[in-house]
């Protein structure tokens, strides 16, 4: 009984190892925005923001990303660009310009991004 255990472990064991993915580098997840397949860029744009530490690599890929064909990566990556706060200053301009981008849902992420960034570049909303 214990070898027939014994194997049944070192069998879902084997499975289970077979089966986990490895977390992408920075770079892997990069090179993923220029892919042909919307949903790998989808989730690279959404997962690189958690990419703090490389800050400096990775705010430029997602400013690129801002000019993608797909409404839903340009609305992510103005997302995460925002969650850069001040690290992400050098996308002000592709950012602002995204405000005039015919899908709603992306310029109101550009808008939102640009109060995180810098608050000074934030329409003004009139009190009356």
């Amino acid at each position: 009984m214990g070898i027939r255990v014994h194997g049944l472990v070192a069998l879902c064991l084997v499975a289970f190892c077979g089966c986990a993915k490895r977390e992408k580098t920075t770079a892997e997840l990069i090179a993923d925005l220029k892919s042909t397949s919307e949903h790998d860029r989808l989730v690279a744009v959404r997962l690189l923001p958690d990419r703090r530490d490389d800050a400096a690599t990775v705010v430029p890929a997602l400013a690129e990303a801002l000019k993608d064909a797909e409404g839903d990566v340009r609305r992510s990556a103005a997302i995460g660009l925002g969650s850069f706060a001040e690290q992400a200053r050098e996308a002000i301009p592709s950012l602002k310009a995204l405000r005039k981008d015919h899908d709603a849902r992306v310029r109101d992420a550009a808008g939102k991004a640009l109060a995180r960034i810098d608050p000074g570049t934030a329409p003004r909303v009139s009190g009356r």
